[in-house]
């Protein structure tokens, strides 16, 4: 098997635990307006690798997984390759590399990899299931299906909230956020990163012939991510930095 993958290499801490080669899967089921990466988003592009030459890459780089580190799956969505991906997972949990992927959570098999994960990176766009499919084109209920599985199952959990000003950052997402979170039996059992809106993605839209929609209206300050943090907390949800 093999897997399209665009883009690769070292980052410190931001997609899980200490210093870890990262992959990005090419392809994406949604189609949110603030991604960063919309080279990723056609399942067609991409570089093509055999398993087995990632797998030997990755113990080659195995000096590099200090802090514990090892190796983090993104995309893209990662799961949209998930033949391949449990197949490199399986081959990498065998080996005893340190693995992590980063995923929206659509995908009903993700349940199949907890075994072979150290960490689980979930996105968690917002806690209205018929809102995220009008601005992202599917529904989060298989999100929020598989944060309840990966809860039962023990895997260790990081989910990361990304702020949109205009779409999930009011007085009333923050409520609503508390009280989907606390009904799915995330406080005390993960942790929960907010991702503040950034334009880091437009340059990349315009070489690609794309047009940006995000407006200044996005954008959020410190007082909104505040509340949206102190509104977790009170719900007994551990807010983390990386």
């Amino acid at each position: 098997m093999e897997l399209r993958i665009f883009q690769k290499g070292f980052n410190y801490s931001q997609d899980g635990p200490g210093n870890r080669l990262v992959y990005h899967l090419q392809g994406c089921n949604l189609r949110c307006p603030w991604c960063a990466n919309p080279e990723g988003l056609s399942v067609e592009g991409g570089e093509r690798y055999p398993v087995e030459a990632l797998v030997q890459e990755v113990l080659r780089s195995r000096a590099m997984f200090f802090d514990g580190g090892g190796v983090t799956l993104t995309g893209g969505e990662v799961t949209l390759q998930f033949d391949a991906l449990k197949e490199l997972l399986t081959c990498l949990h065998a080996e005893g590399v340190s693995a992590c992927i980063e995923t929206n959570g659509c995908s009903p098999r993700l349940p199949e990899l907890f075994g072979l994960l150290d960490t689980l990176i979930m996105d968690v766009k917002h806690y209205d299931p018929e809102i995220h499919r009008a601005v992202t084109g599917a529904s989060c209920a298989q999100t929020f299906q598989n944060i309840r599985a990966a809860l039962e199952a023990g895997q260790k959990l990081a989910l990361r909230i990304p702020v949109i000003g205009g779409f999930n950052a009011s007085a009333e997402d923050a409520e609503g956020f508390a009280q989907r979170l606390t009904e799915l039996g995330v406080p005390g059992r993960a942790t929960v990163e907010l991702l503040a809106y950034h334009e880091y993605g437009k340059s990349k839209y315009e070489q690609l012939g794309l047009p940006y929609r995000m407006t200044e209206q996005a954008r959020v300050n410190k007082e909104i991510l505040q509340r949206l943090s102190l509104r977790l907390q009170q719900a007994g949800i551990q807010m983390i930095h990386t």
